[in-house]
């Protein structure tokens, strides 16, 4: 059964051109009601442990600089079939193959600075989002 909530982050690159507002009217506008949001800063140590999952990977080390190069904001989204419906929002990881309209065609700038992050699947959505705030954060 598809869980009714999902976490995102605003990246770096994104707050640092401006996009707040705007990324945050389409979440609006795709139906999904913010339940937490903060503007943070992730230390490399803190990057590194969010993205984790991918410390094998080439790109690790350009990942866990690049979100901690700036500010972010965090964000825990509600909406029934949350997980799916804002991965369609947001589009492809690369924003040359995503599709027409979404959050990524509209405002990332390369597949490394992607625009947002948004959950892959329930679970990480439930980790990730614990990984941001407390239970007292959340509405």
């Amino acid at each position: 059964m598809a869980g009714n909530r999902t976490f995102t982050m605003i990246k770096p690159g994104a707050v640092k051109n401006g996009h707040i507002g705007a990324i945050l009217a389409h979440i609006n506008k795709g139906g999904f009601k913010i339940v937490a949001l903060k503007m943070t800063q992730l230390s490399k140590q803190k990057a590194g442990e969010f993205y984790a999952v991918h410390k094998e990977r080439p790109f690790y080390g350009e990942l866990v600089d690049f979100m901690s190069s700036g500010p972010i904001i965090a964000a825990i989204l509600e909406k029934d079939n949350a997980v799916e419906d804002f991965r369609t929002l947001i589009g492809a990881t690369n924003p040359s193959e995503a599709a027409e309209g979404t959050i990524r065609a509209l405002y990332a700038t390369s597949i490394g600075e992607n625009a947002v992050h948004g959950s892959d699947s329930d679970e990480n959505a439930a980790i990730e989002g614990n990984f941001h705030f407390a239970a007292t954060e959340m509405c």
